[in-house]
């Protein structure tokens, strides 16, 4: 599950000054957040910190049919908004004014109707709107969580999941997004994880899934027409999707693990669930999508968190790679006319928009955004750390390493544990982080542990459970070994942060290995999993017992508090930051506050960051600014003894 994810380079930064004595300057903290413990951000590390904190990014989010032009998400002020640029270099001109960030957008085919969709304080539930005039025209029940959908191949219909039934259960839906009125069921479900993938060429069907875990998503037909629902995928044999499309010509082509360990692109018969590979790599193919007269398909491979963009002629079954530096890319599209649209993002390219000609393999840059007046180019790429965990299994993580021409000597190390714990550090861009690379000489380490998604179905199965649960905390005793011995970091100095389930691992790293970490900071971080699954979201409860356990099981509820750091955390002896969102609907904010209340009980150092109108982590540039500032001070304080 995709979170809207913590580490260290996703907060953007900058916040506005408070005029007072020099010797007492300050940076004013924004109304919603409450600093607890915190001391006042001093002025001058703002001033420092400027030139690295105000950088944009720009996303891109689809084609607009109609004039040819690109939708891209991006920041001009305090929230992500949505833009059109109008050709490759053109001006991003804001179409969305709201105070919200706003999450998504969808043109219908044509290009006639635009909807968005937003939530309020980071509270994930998503309302869809219609975009009429620069205002946004509600189209659901202002309540419920709602998903976008697929359109219709003919643009009369949208498809969504909402919550509106009973809070709790993901249903089915469709309607005219001209006529809000138009909205009706067309399945009723039960669980949080259904969604609308596509429609039958023919329009006369429904494509949904029912992602129950990161191995195991069913697929169904639902009929328009009658509501009745085929199931396509075999119940005996679970199987992962990440890419599910019709083609034009009536095939259904899917990026699946079925009878693999790794996903490889094939053609799925809707009769009989058989998967046919087409193509295989040697890591996941990640996503795809097929150009509007099925002639060739463009993918994206997962190379260990490094993507490689690759075209598929499905006549004569050649393959080209474009020629893309190290870096990621995201979600892409194929316009009607060929182009190939996506984001792509590297240390030493800050996330821009991008098109790809599928003929000549030209890439074009559409956006560049501002990076505070300093050249990407001068920021360090990240090299791969390859080891044997514990237990032997082989895994890696990214390692950025501070210029040692200007850094010379062993340099402090952060260890920044990514979310999921389905998910991956990959060699995206940094963003802010760089100053702590550039400036401060701190090198960063982004490990993948056991659990991680983009190598293999084994591998992420590899922490399931309460039982396997700790083996993923042993990894990052692996890596700290072969960190330590490395003659270019100071295994004196070294630090621990992550967020969301890699807060949990923050703060077990922080138990388990307190005398090899100085310090910790945890962001919106799970603390005892049996208070987690028992206070997140009705919807996502489910979908977390799969992965965590059944605190609902008395031998799993007593491993599950066992493992807990709660259970444990009378035993801390380094500092702690605790960061956390008042509104998250996933990791509860009162999870941050145990954690405070017992270490302080103690007798220990705990900082406490909450921001009371944010979610699953910082969206709100003023937010992010202050708790990255925060960061900085702790990690100054704690790691570089004030140097």
């Amino acid at each position: 599950m995709r979170w809207i994810t913590v580490p260290l380079a996703l907060f953007s930064l900058s916040g506005p000054a408070l005029a007072q004595d020099v010797a007492e300057q300050a940076v004013e903290k924004p109304v919603a957040v409450v600093a607890d413990g915190i001391p006042p951000i001093p002025q001058s590390l703002a001033d420092e910190t400027r030139p690295y904190f105000e950088y944009r990014t720009a996303g891109f989010i689809g084609w607009n049919a109609a004039d040819r032009s690109m939708l891209v998400q991006t920041r001009f002020a305090d929230t992500a908004q949505v833009h059109r640029v109008a050709s490759p270099g053109a001006a991003r001109m804001q179409m969305t004014f709201e105070e919200e960030p706003v999450g998504g957008a969808s043109y219908s085919p044509d290009g006639s109707v635009l909807l968005i969709s937003k939530d309020i304080g980071g509270n994930e539930f998503d309302q869809i709107f219609r975009y009429e005039n620069g205002r946004l025209v509600l189209l659901t029940d202002g309540t419920s969580r709602n998903g976008l959908g697929a359109w219709s191949n003919d643009g009369s219909l949208v498809s969504f999941s909402s919550t509106q039934r009973n809070g709790r259960d993901t249903d089915l839906y469709v309607m005219d997004p001209r006529d809000a009125s138009t909205t009706r069921m067309l399945a009723e479900r039960q669980g949080g994880g259904w969604f609308a993938v596509d429609f039958t060429p023919d329009d006369s069907a429904l494509l949904v899934i029912n992602y129950i875990s990161v191995q195991n998503m069913e697929l169904y037909l639902i009929d328009l027409a009658t509501g009745a629902e085929t199931r396509i995928t075999d119940p005996d044999n679970p199987i992962a999707f990440s890419g599910i499309q019709y083609a034009a010509d009536g095939r259904l082509w899917v990026s699946t693990d079925q009878g693999s360990d790794f996903k490889r692109l094939g053609t799925l018969d809707p009769a009989t669930g058989a998967f046919t590979p087409v193509i295989e790599e040697e890591w996941d193919i990640a996503g795809f999508d097929i150009s509007e007269e099925g002639s060739f398909i463009a993918y994206e491979v997962n190379a260990a968190g490094r993507s490689q963009l690759k075209i598929y002629d499905v006549a004569n079954g050649e393959t080209r790679t474009a020629d893309l530096p190290p870096g990621v890319i995201g979600g892409f599209e194929i316009a009607p006319w060929g182009e190939i649209g996506f984001t792509f993002s590297s240390n030493q390219a800050s996330s821009d928009a991008y098109s790809l000609d599928p003929e000549t393999l030209e890439l074009t840059r559409w956006t560049t955004s501002e990076t505070g007046g300093l050249d990407p180019t001068d920021n360090v790429l990240p090299e791969l750390v390859e080891i044997e965990s514990f237990d032997g299994e082989p895994m890696s993580g990214f390692l950025y390493r501070p210029d040692p021409a200007r850094f010379p000597g062993p340099r402090p190390l952060i260890v920044d544990i990514h979310g999921g714990p389905e998910g991956q550090s990959t060699a995206s861009f940094q963003g802010r982080a760089n100053y702590l690379l550039n400036e401060w000489g701190v090198a960063i380490f982004e490990p993948n542990v056991r659990g991680s998604t983009g190598y293999g179905k084994r591998f992420v199965s590899l922490d399931n459970g309460p039982f396997q649960r700790e083996d993923s905390v042993l990894d990052i005793g692996a890596f700290l070994d072969v960190l330590e011995v490395d003659t270019a970091i100071d295994e004196g100095r070294m630090m621990v942060t992550g967020g969301s389930y890699g807060g949990y691992m923050c703060y077990a790293s922080a138990l388990r290995y307190g005398d090899r970490f100085d310090a910790a900071a945890c962001v919106v971080a799970i603390s005892n999993f049996v208070t987690f699954l028992e206070n997140t979201e009705d919807y996502r409860r489910d979908l977390r017992r799969v992965e965590y356990g059944d605190e609902r099981d008395p031998e799993q509820r007593a491993k599950l508090i066992e493992i807990s750091p709660l259970t444990r955390i009378d035993e801390l002896d380094i500092p702690l930051l605790v960061a956390t969102g008042a509104n998250d609907p996933r990791v509860p904010a009162s999870e941050a506050d145990q954690v405070i209340e017992a270490v302080r009980a103690n007798g220990r150092e705990a900082w406490h960051f909450l921001a009371e109108n944010e979610g699953h982590g910082f969206a709100r540039k003023e937010n992010a600014d202050y708790y990255y500032w925060t960061f900085l001070t702790f990690v100054r304080q704690n790691l570089l003894g004030n140097d």
